[in-house]
């Protein structure tokens, strides 16, 4: 019998690395994508620019975006248009608690799971939930926690009739940024597609320019050029600060003084 997949495609490096997973594990791949609103939403184009890629290049994905704008001045969140400005700095801060969108990955796990158990019912086929949580999620998100996964899935099971038929794919549990990144690496060897193509088309960024260009100082971009820095490899998507375009080179050069001066700034606070 085909494997199925459903998949949620924020549009990110995670996600996006996941859906190449996807394409090598199963053999029917559903994406979808969420519009509530977001400052960043030029990761829904990024993600349709991703999906097209890959399906002119020998694959089959069914993909659609769910809109939920009408959510966008109803949430309290940095994230979202209308909301406070996203903040700087690294990733593990405690400021970046002001990106966090009430009950956003709730919202979006129930709508998945409906997506799955139907064209489980539909194709009489046992269907996966791929989702791309890894060891690198942390606190501020109290939604990326594990309780707040298992609640979640129970209540799932409690409110559907046949909800046995849907299971999960979490490839990435025990690895992080970095170890996504590598098997990215070795997705596209596999899958016959080009590197940089692929994570061109992708967004991190949660303060993107409206050129559409990444900035390099909120903290989610911090997170994936140390990604990229760790790798060794110059991350292929197009930085801006105000002065402009500007080459990898500076926003990594940023990064990496951020980094160190965060580090020393720990050592002090053991002391």
């Amino acid at each position: 019998m085909a494997k199925n997949v459903v998949i949620s495609l924020s549009g990110g490096m995670d996600s996006s690395t996941l859906l190449l997973r996807c394409l090598s594990e199963y053999d029917n791949v559903t994406a979808i994508s969420f519009d509530y609103g977001q400052k960043h939403r030029v990761e829904l184009e990024r993600a349709q620019s991703l999906v097209n890629y890959l399906n002119d290049n020998g694959n089959s994905i069914k993909y659609q975006v769910i809109k939920l704008d009408g959510l966008v001045n109803l949430l309290n969140s940095a994230l979202v248009t209308g909301g406070d400005d996203v903040p700087e700095g690294h990733y593990e801060e405690d400021n970046m608690k002001a990106t966090v969108v009430p009950n956003r990955n709730k919202i979006f796990a129930s709508l998945v799971q409906a997506v799955a158990l139907s064209e489980a019912m539909a194709n009489g086929n046992d269907t996966n939930i791929a989702l791309g949580i890894h060891a690198g999620d942390h606190a501020i998100y109290p939604d990326c926690r594990q309780e707040f996964r298992d609640a979640d899935d129970n209540a799932f099971r409690l409110g559907n009739w046949e909800a046995d038929k849907v299971g999960y794919f979490t490839p990435y549990l025990d690895t992080d940024k970095l170890g996504i990144l590598k098997d990215g690496q070795k997705l596209v060897k596999e899958l016959g597609i080009s590197f940089n193509e692929v994570y061109k088309r992708t967004n991190t960024s949660y303060k993107p320019y409206p050129s559409g260009n990444s900035d390099y100082k909120s903290a989610s971009s911090v997170e994936r050029i140390e990604a990229f820095i760790n790798l060794g490899v110059d991350d292929p998507v197009q930085y801006e600060d105000e002065t402009g375009e500007v080459e990898y080179n500076v926003a990594k050069i940023y990064v990496e003084k951020l980094l160190d001066e965060y580090s020393s700034a720990a050592v002090l606070g053991d002391a």
